[in-house]
């Protein structure tokens, strides 16, 4: 019996430097993906100037030198393009976005919680939800515009759609992934369904859940910009739609270039959210 104190002390201690190396070993991992980021970028730039300001085998009716896309960028950013400035559509987009977004997280994922707990429910709401679910996101703008005119709340009806979807599949599938032998031994320890739900289902689920969240953000901004390519008067799918009439490249990669970074920071944040809820896969 006194020997189990020493052999427990030892394999804590065996264990202490691992832990303590986890930690160099994560930053020098991350340093090196930051470096190749940098390098990839920066090689991605140098292409991009040798086939169009160098060698011209991309001519600027097709896509723009770096130095048209800069003053496109200047232009929009100082002076202001189809109705305001980079900083005005921008916000007016992204604040769309995250609206329809978080409608979409509020009704998609208690319904597939729902779905994925009970199988009435299931039996239930499951037809209907076949039914909707292959329907475009974009074909539900036309119904929109009837509906609610060209204003905001269209737009943000069809991008709830979008987003709507996936959280409730990957929610549902979160839910009946969890390990059944984890269910069954927290009734028999006395859990109510309540504490059930808290403490197993939902934590069990939750990589699936993000996976979910992540799919309808990207949904959700690829509906955005379709959705602004009619009848919008603010957006960067307004900045598109203007520069495409206007036959004007330079301003058309920077409207698709703003959306590409709003789209990576908004996952980013969806990404350290998952992070601090799902500490134990970090």
């Amino acid at each position: 019996m006194h020997g189990l104190p020493a052999a427990q002390a030892v394999s804590d201690d065996a264990r202490r430097p691992a832990a303590g190396r986890t930690g160099p070993r994560l930053r020098v991992a991350g340093s090196r993906r930051f470096r190749i980021g940098i390098a990839s970028l920066a090689g991605t730039l140098a292409l991009w100037w040798l086939l169009t300001s160098l060698t011209g085998l991309i001519g600027p009716h097709r896509f723009p030198a770096p130095a048209e896309f800069w003053a496109a960028f200047v232009q929009i950013a100082v002076d202001g393009y189809a109705g305001g400035t980079l900083l005005t559509q921008a916000w007016h987009s992204t604040r769309l976005v995250i609206m329809g977004f978080l409608v979409a997280i509020a009704t998609g994922v208690p319904l597939g919680l729902v779905m994925g707990i009970s199988h009435r429910a299931e039996a239930l709401l499951n037809p209907a939800f076949l039914l909707v679910r292959p329907i475009p996101p974009l074909a539900w703008i036309p119904l929109a515009i009837v509906w609610l005119g060209l204003g905001d709340a269209a737009k943000i009806l069809v991008i709830w759609f979008a987003a709507f979807v996936p959280s409730v599949i990957n929610t549902w599938t979160g839910v009946r992934g969890v390990d059944r032998t984890l269910i069954e031994a927290a009734r028999v320890h006395g859990a109510g369904e309540l504490r059930l739900l808290r403490e197993v289902v939902i934590p069990g689920s939750l990589p699936m859940m993000f996976t979910g969240l992540r799919l309808s953000l990207q949904a959700s901004w690829t509906t955005l910009v379709a959705a602004e390519l009619v009848g919008a008067f603010f957006g960067l799918g307004r900045v598109l739609d203007a520069a495409y009439r206007d036959i004007n490249p330079p301003m058309i990669a920077v409207a698709m270039l703003a959306v590409g970074v709003l789209g990576a920071l908004t996952t980013r944040l969806v990404a350290v959210a998952e992070r601090r809820l799902t500490p134990w896969r970090s």
